[in-house]
């Protein structure tokens, strides 16, 4: 891949998410990858103060929204992609793997015949392979399942995005055991963006400064090579798949799972209102 975007990162404190737009560096096109709607549980509201702040940021550089790209069914914040996409345009895509999850979580939260679950809601299903350009920066989709099976990592010029695929170096992988989930294919997705060239620079979804370091957002092939306490080179996928599996069963449930997992298999869409004008999201008992 040849190019090298201008990367623009937001953080968002409450969900340890970090947000991007992608410019093409020849022109106004851009993208946003992984958008945060802000969602207090407690009270059940809503504000848009994290999206806000990347409207502004497109505004007052003049740029152009082309996509907005998510890496996966985020399981930890609310996509923020539909506001944004009324506010300046561009196209919602996803994995096409998006599918499975509908089709899994459709099932675990009693979802209706009206919920489509053929990934419709979204404007783009990307396959492994496809490719897409940004302006004139040109773009490639590695299916990178494992964590969901929609993940996807967005190689964009000399820098990937790579969702919850791998984190830094001394935070290792995401966990694999939700519905559809698989830590041999974690490990086999790892790998793929382990072969990228490794000066690529690897822009992480979530980073929790462990053992107190100052968050990070960005690495490189080389340095997740080198000391992913996970997927370092020599470690083995059996090695791999026993650390993870011990790992995912110390884990608690993210707190946002059920409202996220809701609203982003539906492209970030909230429910509709009922007879109230209010709206409602399901909680299933015993379900997850």
């Amino acid at each position: 891949m040849t190019g090298e975007p201008d990367v623009s990162t937001f953080f968002d404190p409450a969900t340890n998410t970090f947000s991007y737009v992608v410019k093409d560096p020849d022109g106004p096109a851009c993208a946003v990858v992984d958008s945060v709607l802000d969602f207090d549980y407690a009270s059940g509201r809503v504000s848009h103060r994290s999206a806000d702040l990347i409207v502004a940021h497109v505004r007052e550089r003049g740029l152009v929204v082309e996509w907005l790209l998510e890496t996966h069914v985020h399981a930890d914040h609310l996509s923020a992609a539909p506001y944004i996409q009324q506010a300046l345009g561009g196209r919602v895509a996803i994995g096409a793997g998006i599918r499975e999850v509908q089709e899994t979580f459709g099932k675990v939260f009693n979802e209706g015949t009206d919920f489509q679950r053929d990934g419709s809601q979204f404007d783009r299903l990307f396959e492994d392979g496809d490719a897409f350009s940004i302006g004139g920066l040109p773009a490639r989709v590695l299916h990178t399942p494992g964590h969901t099976p929609a993940c996807v990592t967005y190689v964009i010029g000399d820098a990937a995005f790579v969702g919850d695929t791998l984190f830094m170096p001394d935070s290792g992988t995401a966990r694999a055991d939700f519905p559809g989930g698989c830590a041999r294919t974690l490990f086999r997705s790892a790998q793929r963006v382990l072969a990228l060239p490794p000066e690529t620079r690897l822009f992480m979804c979530h980073d929790y400064g462990p053992n107190g370091r100052v968050i990070h957002n960005e690495t490189t092939v080389a340095a997740e090579r080198a000391a992913n306490i996970h997927v370092r080179e020599g470690v083995s996928e059996d090695d791999f798949v026993k650390l993870r599996t011990e790992r995912d069963a110390t884990l608690a449930m993210p707190r946002l799972i059920i409202p996220s997992l809701q609203v982003n298999m539906k492209a970030g869409e909230l429910p509709k209102p009922e007879s109230d004008g209010r709206r409602y999201l399901k909680i299933p008992i015993d379900g997850l």
